[in-house]
């Protein structure tokens, strides 16, 4: 059963929980990358005309991804991490799950977030690839230990 991390990370506090949790489930790690680069000031939640705010205000905004994940159709379970923005996930994800055939697959999201839980971020996520994926339910990483990660990843099995 092949392992995929799969995250998208504005400031590298994502990043650090999917290099953890690649080191710890064994999986491989792939960055999901905007074809152009988020400045800080593009990051600038409290700017309603900041790139982020627009993005997250438009339900059609699909941000492009610089690189393709060649080799989809080998992994079995997905991890699909991202910074929580507005209660749910970036837009750049909707671009990533819509992207590749997700059919039969293990899709298993994790967030990290600067105070507000998951939200309807699952839900909302759903809709965007196969109807025969299987999701699990999703979990916060913020600053997880490795004993935490490992307990969550044995109830995810």
């Amino acid at each position: 059963m092949k392992k995929l991390v799969a995250y998208f990370s504005a400031s590298g506090v994502t990043k650090k929980a999917a290099q953890q949790l690649a080191k710890t489930a064994g999986a491989d790690l792939f960055e999901i990358k905007p074809l152009v680069p988020y400045t800080h000031g593009d990051l600038d939640w409290t700017d309603k005309r900041s790139r982020s705010s627009v993005e997250m205000n438009d339900l059609a905004s699909r941000p492009e991804i610089a690189e393709r994940l060649e080799n989809m159709a080998e992994y079995d379970t997905i991890f699909i991490g991202f910074p929580i923005w507005w209660y749910v996930a970036p837009t750049i994800i909707h671009t990533f799950l819509e992207s590749y055939d997700f059919s039969g697959k293990t899709i298993v999201p994790f967030a990290t977030s600067g105070g507000s839980g998951f939200g309807r971020t699952v839900d909302v996520l759903k809709p965007l690839c196969s109807q025969t994926a299987k999701w699990m339910p999703g979990k916060l990483l913020n600053r997880t230990s490795d004993k935490a990660m490992k307990e969550w990843l044995a109830s995810i099995k």
